[in-house]
């Protein structure tokens, strides 16, 4: 018989937390920048999307599961594309969101 605890556990109970996302009812077009935006509607799109994140009750694991899969598009867990990048070259933060 298996060892069960070496097992990996189920998927559901990995991404269960993705249901109570605020975001589940925004349009998704708020948190992905169509191509060729830049500036000012950028900027008002992104913070427009943060201000749902805002209020999410799963913030923190929506933006644990982006920096640790490395999301290189959209706003997740109230970051943008940028401020994720900008985590993740940090050094100190390199190691730990691997």
């Amino acid at each position: 018989m298996a060892e069960i605890s070496r097992l990996p556990g189920p998927v559901m109970d990995l991404w269960e937390w993705q249901f109570e996302g605020a975001c589940r009812d925004a349009d998704e077009n708020l948190f992905f920048h169509p191509e060729g935006e830049r500036g000012s509607a950028r900027r008002r799109r992104a913070e427009a999307a943060k201000a749902i994140c805002a209020t999410c009750p799963v913030l923190k694991e929506c933006r644990e599961q982006s920096l640790a899969v490395r999301e290189p598009y959209g706003v997740w867990g109230g970051l943008s594309e940028d401020e994720r990048a900008a985590i993740l070259a940090r050094p100190s933060t390199r190691q730990a969101a691997v």
